[in-house]
């Protein structure tokens, strides 16, 4: 294992967009089925889903032999929460509600171990360190710290560009549904004043060197996305593929029983 390493971040300078797809089911089977399913990276969301430490655990372990990076997010910014989640093996965390430079240094600190930050030490107890048998992992573990400062609110787009020159802040996330009730427009993401203000803030993320994320409602969107310059996309969620998957099967077994007369035995 080499701590130092991390291959959502070294991606985030690729030749091409990280897709991913958020996981709400806190389950670790269907992380595991998503994990092989070919994207770049899996958000498992611990502010929306019910998850805890021990479900993110177990999913972390049943993504591990595949290739899809594995992504968090925090309920809250806290020092003492960012801490645990790292010790668990998560090296990229996203951060929701991130609102000034001064909170985006806090946190970019919270992820490193001193004297870069205030990361608590202790390797002996410490999945990330394999429980100290990882020789060099305090001394590498910085190097793969990757954070990811989500912008949702009128207050965050105002604070943009302070928090993307922020040292070790590496990509910005643009949350549109939060972000739209921001604006005045709750449950109209796709209103105009929403994406011009999103459009926008691709475009300053970008100009600062760093990584602009988001996700996205769709294909055509994700490309879209993309041609505007976000380094990583992610274009649903298990919860959606299982509902929207289920919904349709119900529809077509609905159309075959339609055409039926009944009484087939």
């Amino acid at each position: 294992m080499t701590a130092g390493r991390n291959t959502f971040k070294q991606g985030l300078a690729g030749p091409r967009p990280l897709i991913g797809l958020w996981q709400g089911l806190t389950s670790s089977y269907t992380a595991e089925i998503c994990a092989q399913a070919g994207f770049d990276w899996l958000l498992f969301d611990g502010e929306h889903a019910p998850n805890t430490l021990p479900s993110l655990l177990a999913q972390l372990q049943a993504v591990a032999p595949y290739g899809a990076h594995p992504v968090a997010r925090v309920p809250i910014g806290e020092a003492w929460l960012i801490k645990q989640y790292l010790d668990i093996g998560f090296q990229t965390l996203m951060v929701p509600f991130v609102e000034s430079p001064a909170q985006a240094t806090a946190l970019a600190q919270a992820m490193r171990y001193p004297p870069e930050g205030v990361r608590g030490i202790a390797p002996g107890l410490a999945r990330a360190a394999r429980w100290n048998t990882v020789p060099d992992y305090l001394d590498s573990a910085n190097a793969g710290m990757c954070l990811l400062a989500q912008i949702e609110t009128r207050a965050g787009l105002a604070a943009l560009d302070d928090i993307a020159s922020v040292d070790g802040v590496d990509g910005i996330f643009i949350g549109p549904a939060d972000l739209a009730a921001s604006l005045g427009f709750r449950g109209k993401p796709g209103a105009p004043e929403v994406v011009a203000a999103i459009d926008d803030a691709i475009q300053r993320i970008s100009a600062h060197g760093k990584a602009a994320g988001i996700l996205a409602s769709g294909a055509e969107s994700a490309t879209r996305f993309a041609a505007l310059g976000c380094r990583f996309i992610a274009v649903g969620s298990d919860v959606g593929v299982l509902l929207n998957g289920a919904a349709d099967l119900a529809r077509r077994a609905g159309a075959l029983n339609a055409g039926s007369s009944g009484g087939g035995y």
